[in-house]
Parts: C-alpha cells; sequence; structure tokens
C-alpha cells in the first residue's frame, strides 16, 4: 500500500508541475513531458514490485512500439491551422487515433 501511495505522489507531483509549468514556459513543459519520466518511473517501479527482468523487458519492448505510435495523437494539432480545426477537433481525431494505434501497437508487439 505504502508503495502505491508513493507512485501516486510522484506522479502527481510530475503531472502538477509541469501543468503549472506549461503557463509560465510552454516549450520547456514540453520537453519535461517529452522525457521518458513515466517510463523510468514505471520501470523502476514495475522492477522493483516484481522483480522480473524478463518482464521489465518485455514492458521497455512495448513502451518503445508504443512511443512512436503516441505521437498520433499530435497529427491533428499539426494540421490544425490548415484545416482550421478547434481545439476539440484535434484532441478527439488525436483520440480516435490512438485507438487505431493501439491495434497497430499490439501487432507489433507481437512481432517483437
Amino acid at each position: 500500500m505504502m508503495l502505491m501511495m508513493l507512485k501516486f505522489s510522484v506522479a502527481a507531483m510530475v503531472i502538477a508541475f509541469t501543468s503549472w509549468l506549461a503557463g509560465k514556459r510552454p516549450e520547456l513543459a514540453g520537453f519535461i513531458v517529452a522525457l521518458p519520466l513515466t517510463t523510468l518511473l514505471a520501470l523502476l517501479f514495475s522492477y522493483t514490485e516484481y522483480k522480473d527482468s524478463a518482464t521489465s523487458v518485455a514492458f521497455a519492448k512495448s513502451i518503445l512500439a508504443g512511443v512512436p505510435i503516441s505521437l498520433l495523437f499530435f497529427v491533428p494539432f499539426l494540421l490544425a491551422e490548415r484545416l482550421h480545426l478547434s481545439f476539440w477537433h484535434c484532441y478527439v481525431g488525436g483520440i480516435v487515433l490512438l485507438i487505431a494505434g493501439y491495434f497497430l501497437h499490439r501487432q507489433i508487439v507481437q512481432w517483437l
């Protein structure tokens, strides 16, 4: 239970800090969010909790496959001005692309 509370606290602090920073220095906040902080923490916590190297390696491979696919979320935002998309169009479109990307991710992970 204590480990779970630590996980929640660390994640909440990272999210709270970067969302606060986004209002003051959006470029820096974006860079921090783009860092693999979640990956570093999740791999560490997962290994600490389960002590299974094979599972950690499989987890890391899944993350490696998922990172480029997760960038699909940003495609509508890149096209927003050209296509005159509102924030909500971009947001929903990004989620739809992520759902499609999930199925691609499943195929890639099976191949790895």
